[in-house]
Order: structure tokens, then sequence, then C-alpha cells
């Protein structure tokens, strides 16, 4: 196991080996000057109980100094070129994440939960940067640390420097056991600072629900709560760092006053000289901070590993809608004609099929709706045309191609799917109607806003096309979002156009309109367009040409609104459910006093 998680950190700094071989060499020239400087002072001092003269000190300090600010320019280089591998290691780590998740199909993000794949992304990341960074940079200095100073420290009293050395293990376990609280308790702080930070965005979200029910005091308290767990989580912290750091000092006094204490012992034995016990006192506190360090490098190294093995289970995950390995093109004249055949779904631990199956065909530039009960499977119809869920070959057809068949963008080209909830983006107007199109003209741009009878709200904004719509579309109501998702959709000008119910938030005057609107379009433009617009408003469905009526996953009815009510059944049942709920809402608006 640990051989495997070696050869996976290799794996990823392999591609800078060259850089962190610059960095390895650059360590030992420093560790070697390291160890230099304190036998100089040694010579100086020893000379100076010889008699030397003011100007051999002069020169010989003048050297110390050149070498030691040699030694800090090269420990600087070191470190930047050893992070520097770290941070491009991370920043390579972040792109391959993004590319990765992007490829993912929606469901899957959706069951995992954002929260657990944006930590992958982000303090895992984190973490793999500090190993590959910090703990190898810290590792290598430390070992050419004991490598080189403490042959240099036996050779001038063995004795003393095993006894001044004797108590580094003490601190190395005292590091190491404070290390491990420092970093549960610094993972706390940080899963507290998170949680005060969602609820801060959710409730600028979600200000005016706050302010309508009057739940400012709620909220409050709320933040209150949370913003305790935080103080708290930071004080405990603060109170370890407090602890430890003092008993670190203590450790390095001890060694330090063990060391003065037999040396001179060997002073007054002519043993050892003052300058031996100087150069010994500087490798002494020269070991201090590399062997406190090595504590925190241990843990970080430990981490590290274990969140370089979540996000290779991250990158490891392949996702179940790819593209196929040899992909057909699609039909060049093709301008929407739609097949199903046998078409089944079934979502992964679902009791039965949402579709089971359902078989229909839609000619270019047919409108097409699709009804039924909730639950029923439409939207997991719509869903299905743009492969956002599985579908096995053979089963569904676009200007006869298996879309299975089909690379996925080019799928996708084809398919404009408008869910029920159009994203919008943090952006304008404008950048939100070209997402699809980013090189479209603005003349492209206001057509299409005319197209979704967009074009009418926009004059009302103060800046127009260039008006912020906030995040998620906040600033805009429920309509204005569903239009604006709609003229993103035709912007892009796809042979088929999916409505998941993408006119719910419309009054069905506004959505007659707008049907009536692209389908003239498409045909002055002598391109026809296919829409298979799903709804849970026969009102809206009844001017279609055709219509396809789903029960329990399955195409139980189709054909034209008055031969379906004529027939009676699934269709029947629910146009005259809808046309009573409608006259109970007349009746109750119209009734004073309701």
């Amino acid at each position: 196991m640990a051989t495997q998680r070696l050869a996976l950190i290799w794996r990823y700094l392999k591609p800078h080996r060259r850089v962190l071989a610059q960095g390895a060499a650059v360590l030992v020239v420093v560790n070697l000057l390291s160890v230099s400087i304190p036998l100089l002072v040694r010579q100086v001092i020893d000379d100076l109980q010889d008699g030397f003269t003011l100007s051999d000190v002069l020169r010989q300090a003048l050297l110390i100094v050149v070498l030691a600010t040699v030694m800090g320019g090269m420990r600087l280089w070191s470190r930047m070129l050893v992070f520097g591998v770290g941070r491009q290691v991370e920043a390579d780590l972040k792109q391959q994440i993004f590319d990765h998740l992007l490829k993912q199909e929606p469901g899957w993000v959706q069951t995992t939960g954002s929260g657990e794949v944006i930590s992958r992304a982000t303090s895992d990341v984190e973490n793999v940067r500090r190993l590959l960074g910090f703990a190898v940079l810290s590792l290598t200095n430390t070992a050419l640390a004991y490598a080189l100073t403490l042959p240099a420290m036996l050779a001038i009293d063995p004795l003393l420097s095993l006894a001044a050395v004797g108590l580094y293990p003490l601190m190395l376990m005292v590091v190491r056991l404070f290390g491990g609280r420092m970093m549960r308790q610094q993972r706390r702080q940080q899963e507290a600072l998170a949680s005060l930070s969602d609820l801060v965005q959710e409730d600028l979200s979600g200000i005016s629900a706050i302010k309508i029910y009057g739940q400012e005091s709620t909220e409050q308290a709320a933040f209150a709560s949370r913003n305790r767990i935080y103080r708290d989580a930071a004080l405990g912290l603060a109170r370890t760092r407090s602890t430890l750091f003092p008993l670190l000092e203590g450790i390095s006094s001890l060694s330090l006053l063990l060391l003065l204490a037999l040396g001179s012992g060997q002073l007054e034995s002519g043993r050892l000289t003052i300058g031996d016990l100087v150069a010994l006192i500087l490798y002494v506190e020269r070991l201090v901070f590399p062997t406190a360090l090595l504590g925190f490098t241990l843990n970080t190294f430990q981490t590290g590993q274990v969140s370089l093995e979540r996000v290779e289970e991250l990158l490891a995950r392949r996702p179940r809608i790819q593209s196929p390995a040899q992909p057909k093109s699609p039909a060049p004249e093709g301008r929407g004609f739609l097949q199903a055949r046998g078409l089944t779904v079934q979502y992964p631990g679902a009791p039965r099929p949402a579709l089971l199956d359902v078989s229909f065909s839609v000619q270019p530039g047919e409108l097409v709706a699709v009804v039924g009960p909730v639950g029923c499977g439409k939207t997991t119809l719509a869903r299905a045309l743009g492969r956002m869920v599985e579908v096995e070959p053979g089963q569904l057809f676009l200007d006869g191609v298996d879309i299975t068949d089909l690379e996925l963008e080019q799928l996708r080209r084809r398919v404009a799917l408008v869910p029920q909830e159009g994203y919008l983006f943090t952006a304008t107007l404008a950048d939100n109607l070209r997402y699809g199109e980013p090189e479209a003209s603005m003349a492209e741009v206001e057509r299409v806003a005319a197209q979704a009878r967009l074009a009418g709200d926009i004059k009302g904004f103060p800046d127009g096309y260039q008006t912020l719509v906030g995040e998620r579309g906040i600033t805009l109501s429920g309509g204005q979002r569903q239009r604006t998702a709609l003229g993103r959709a035709l912007l892009v000008d796809a042979p088929l156009l999916v409505l998941d119910d993408a006119l719910a938030s419309v009054d069905n005057t506004t959505a007659a309109e707008i049907l009536r609107s692209v389908r003239q379009e498409t045909r002055r433009r002598q391109q026809g367009r296919t829409i298979l617009m799903i709804s849970h408003q026969l009102s809206a469905a009844a001017g279609a040409d055709r219509v396809l009526v789903l029960d329990n996953g399955r195409l139980v009815q189709q054909g034209r609104h008055q031969d379906l009510l004529a027939a009676g059944g699934t269709y029947r049942r629910l146009w005259d459910r809808e046309q009573a709920d409608q006259q109970l809402q007349g009746v109750a608006g119209g009734t004073p006093g309701v």
C-alpha cells in the first residue's frame, strides 16, 4: 500500500523531475554552506584566542556575511523551485478536475452533492499541493540537514553532540501529538467558516422571503449560533498553538542548557575549545527548526496522501454517458425528424422504468405536445432526447441517425432543450441569451428576444440588454427567466426544440404568441424546426399539431386534440379535470369575500 502511494506521488512529480532535481541540488549547496558557516565561526573565535588581528577578524566576518547572504538567496531559490512545482500541479489538477466534471452526467452531480465535489476540487487539491510542495521540500531539507550536520557535530565531540540532540525525539513526539490535534481543529474551523458563509449566501439570496415572513430574528439567531461554533473552533486552535510553541521552545532551551552544562566541563579539561562549543551551539540551533517542522510535515504528508487518493477516485469516475468511440455524422439536411422505437429508461435504483416501450415519430416542422399526469415520464423523455439520461442504442433516432451514435456535442447542437427551471448565470441579459452562441451579434440577440416575447420587458430595464440578472436570475420574474432560457435555445437554431414545461410561468396568450412566432420565423427562413412541447397545461397543448399522452411511463394515446377528446381515456380525464379547476378558480376569484 505504501509503495502504491509513493508511486502515485511520483506520477505527479515525474513531469517536473528536472525542476525538482534543480531544487534538490540547490538545497544540497544551502546545507553545505549552513554546515561550513559554524566552522568558520569556530575558527575565528579560536584564532582570537591566539592573538588574531582585527583586520583578520573583519576579513573572516565579511566572508561569513557573504556566505550567509548566498545561503539565504539560494534557500529562497530552492523554495521557489519546489513550491513552484506544487503550485503548477495544483493549477493543472484543478483544470483537470474541472474538465472531468463537465463530462459527467447531471444525475451523478446531483446525487453526489455539489458540496462533496467542491470539497475534493478545492480543499483536497490544496492538501495535494502542500504534499507535493511543502512536504517534499521539508522532508528533503530535514534529511540533508541531519545528514550533513550530525557528522560535523560528531567530529567535534560525539558525547556532547548525542546529549544535545537526545531531546529532539521528544520534540518530534510533541509536534506529532499536537500537530494532529491542530489539523483536526483547523478543519473544524474551516467547516464552521464554510457553514457561516453558506448561511450568509443563502440569506442574501432569500432576503425577500425573510422580509415577507418577518424572520429576521430567526436568521439572526441562526447566524449567532454558527458564529459561536466558529469562535469556539478558532479559540481551540489558538489555545493549541499557544501551548505547542512554548513547549517546543522549552525543549530547545533544555537541549541548549544541557549542552552548556556538559560543555563547560569539557572546556575546563581542555578537551574542547570555546570555538568548538560555539559551533556546537550553532549546529544544535540549526537542527531545532527542521526537527519541529518534521512533525507538521509528516501530518501534512499523511493528509496529502489521503486527499490525493480522494482526487484520484474522483478522476477515475467514468461518465455513464459518453460519445461513441466511432461516432457517425449527423444528417446534413435533417431538420428534426424524430423517432422513438420501444424507448425504455430506468433510473439506477428505481423500482420500475420511468419510460417503458414508448414508440412514436414526429415529422420535421411539426409541433407536438406531450402531456400526462405528474410522474408519467414527460421530463424523462425530454432528458432522454438530449442524452441527459442514458438511452440504450436503437431506441431514439434524430433524422434517421441513432442518437447514441452521435457525438454528444453534435447531438446537443441539434437538440435545444429548455427545462422548466432555466438556469441563468450571473451576467448580463445579452450574455445569458448568447450563452449557446457566444459570438452571436447583438442583432441576433435582439431577434430571439423578440421571438421569446422578452424584448418589451427588456425595454423597461434601466440598462436594457446590459442588465445584470443576478445570481440564478433572481432579479427577473419566473416568466422572464423562462423566456430568457427560451431565447437562448432559439439562438442556437437547433432542428429540434424541446420545451420541458418551459412556458409554465407564462400566460396562455403569451405562450401561444411565442410558439406562433417561432414557427413563423422558421418558415420565413425556409428552415423547418420540430417542436416537442412538454406541458401539464392541456389548454396550451390543444393548439399543437398532435398530442402524445403518457401515463405511468407508457404512451397510452396520441392524436389531435379533438380526436382525443372524442376518444375519452386518460386525455379526456385530464382535460375535464383542468376545465373543472379553471371553473373553480374563476368562481373563487369572482366571489366577494373569498
